[in-house]
């Protein structure tokens, strides 16, 4: 309706997958990479989830057009099939031929199977995409994974690519399907937009259909953004509807005026908004009115005493409500007991020094606000530019050491990560999601990113059942996950403890006392007796060793090549239950 009149060839927001209109931002770039990889040869399984709108669609129709040569694709939009219903539908999608009627898996797996098998013998490869594969049953999801042992001796014959909501990554991480989840060689979270992409994405769609100026004032773009949570789909919606009513008044643009408008007919928000701001202004006329009139007859002594009474009242509840030192709520207590290879020093007579003083002396308190936030009164962004807690490199590292039972010297120009190892801990910076964090199950100190493009830093104490509790040093505070992600784009940083010695990789071939002391962490994860074998054990990362290490790494969901570095050192700091090493995830043990 209104294209004619702003020039456009046709309408810049629909909410159609057209490739033509994907915008590129970084997420989206490595978004569209990992889908890339996943039809490579290597590719294997690769699993991508987002927020409702954040456009995986959109992506995977991109992908389509970007099939490498010598692939043929099987793409399954309608998840919600038996079992042998979604086997044959890929059938259909690759055109193998079946009798018709075939009421066996069976069947239709060994003509799969011959078809690939043909494929592969011509030099090519095939895909596999399911789009909203949250909607998958547990048995459907078994017979993919089941799809995934079609394979030769050297490699898969089915690449599968799974897109879905948050919700499949809470379905891999079920014990029915760590199998599945183990087999999946690469993840990725797709996120909302910032705010300065969310202009781009903007100019882009309207330059897509012929528009060079900008139709949209700064104003408008930053409140669009805020409105729609930088959500892609919540984006075009917005924008179709301001620029229906700039049209309706004749206007040459939009302003913020008509996208507050536009957004309270398409979600109700400037709704709210406006409602939540014409309350307070009432309240506050309310307030002077009852001042002005009446405020000599208050009886003044008896209100002050009630404050003080209830004051009182309400520090007595908050000190009966702070929680016990638990393993759950802080960290655990700070005298850990010997590592591998180390003797116990003996007991001071004279008392804990000053420094665990302050280490016992740690216990944040938990701030129950996550019923607030979840019901909008309180909004993250407005806690991190607030004051009320400290979002400051140095806070959120320095709680991190106190959960690993040290304290970080107050000394500028020291990072974390460099002094790390001098209280025995080493740093892990990297990107991820909940998932990853959650598979590594160390606290973390997240990088946000607010939205006036203002860094913070928290430090995340736990994961449990969709929600985030973050330990700001002086307290504690739970809410959803869902709110955090709008401002934490995968930056985290972890300590973990490293074996007592300098190597940072164990392989095969290698000898000497390292290699003992992997295998007595092997025997004590598997829970064989020292010496039960009859023989002395051997200082030689052996072929039997190798397999041990891979059968640990299949476990526990680590890529099982027999190398013992980092990410297996971790896992096998969790599987031994030191008590001196906080965990993330408590349901993981």
């Amino acid at each position: 309706m209104y294209s004619a009149y702003f020039g456009l060839s046709e309408n810049p927001f629909a909410l159609t997958p057209d490739p033509r209109f994907l915008f590129l931002s970084h997420r989206h770039k490595e978004a569209l990479a990992h889908l890339l990889y996943g039809m490579g040869e290597r590719g294997g399984f690769v699993l991508l989830t987002g927020e409702v709108g954040t456009g995986k669609t959109t992506l995977c129709r991109s992908v389509l057009e970007q099939v490498p040569e010598g692939v043929e694709v099987a793409l399954v939009l309608n998840p919600k099939q038996t079992a042998l219903e979604l086997v044959g539908s890929v059938c259909d999608e690759l055109h193998v031929s079946y009798p018709p009627g075939t009421e066996s898996i069976k069947v239709l797996v060994d003509q799969l199977n011959l078809h690939l098998l043909e494929t592969h013998s011509r030099g090519g490869r095939t895909a596999l995409i399911i789009d909203e594969a949250q909607n998958l049953s547990i048995d459907v999801l078994e017979q993919v994974r089941l799809l995934t042992n079609l394979e030769t001796t050297r490699q898969k014959l089915l690449q599968i690519l799974l897109i879905g909501q948050p919700e499949l990554q809470d379905m891999m991480a079920r014990p029915e399907l760590r199998q599945l989840g183990q087999r999946i060689t690469a993840r990725y979270h797709l996120a909302p937009l910032l705010p300065d992409e969310t202009a781009s994405y903007i100019q882009h769609r309207l330059e897509v259909v012929g528009c060079k100026r900008q139709l949209f004032s700064k104003e408008a773009l930053r409140l669009a953004h805020k409105l729609s949570g930088g959500v892609p789909r919540l984006i075009n919606i917005i924008c179709d509807r301001a620029l229906l009513g700039a049209y309706a008044r004749q206007h040459d643009g939009v302003d913020k005026g008509l996208v507050r408008k536009a957004a309270s007919e398409v979600t109700g928000q400037g709704r709210r908004l406006g409602h939540r701001r014409l309350m307070r202004w009432a309240l506050v006329v309310l307030v002077l009115m009852l001042l002005g009139a009446g405020w000599k007859f208050l009886p003044w002594p008896s209100l002050v005493e009630n404050a003080l009474e209830d004051e009182k009242g309400a520090q007595m509840s908050e000190q009966a409500a702070v929680p016990e030192r638990t393993g759950k709520d802080v960290p655990p207590e700070p005298k850990p007991g010997p590592t591998e290879g180390e003797v116990a020093a003996p007991e001071d007579a004279g008392g804990v020094t000053a420094g665990e003083e302050a280490i016992l002396a740690y216990e944040p308190v938990l701030e129950e606000v996550s019923s607030a936030i979840g019901d909008g009164l309180v909004k993250l962004d407005e806690l991190l530019r607030g004051g009320s807690v400290k979002t400051d490199p140095e806070t959120a590292f320095a709680t991190l050491f106190r959960y690993w039972h040290s304290e970080w010297p107050d000394s500028p120009g020291t990072p974390p990560c460099e002094y790390a190892p001098k209280v025995g801990l080493r740093c892990v910076n990297n990107k991820g999601n909940w998932t990853s964090l959650c598979h590594l199950n160390r606290p973390a100190v997240l990088g946000l990113i607010d939205d006036a493009r203002e860094h913070h830093y928290v430090l995340v104490a736990s994961l449990e059942d969709g929600d985030v509790t973050l330990d700001f040093g002086s307290k504690q505070i739970t809410m959803p996950r869902s709110e955090l992600e709008l401002y934490w784009f995968g930056d985290f940083t972890i300590f973990w403890k490293p074996p007592p010695f300098v190597a940072s990789l164990l392989k095969e071939g290698d000898t000497g006392p390292d290699i003992l002391w992997l295998r007595a962490q092997l025997d004590r994860v598997e829970g064989v007796a020292p010496g039960s074998e009859g023989e002395p054990a051997k200082p030689l990362f052996d072929d039997s060793l190798k397999r041990r290490v891979m059968s640990f790494q299949r476990a526990y969901s680590i890529n099982p090549d027999g190398m013992v570095g980092e990410q297996t050192f971790i896992q096998l700091n969790t599987a031994l239950k030191d008590p001196s090493t906080p965990l993330l995830c408590r349901g993981t043990q």
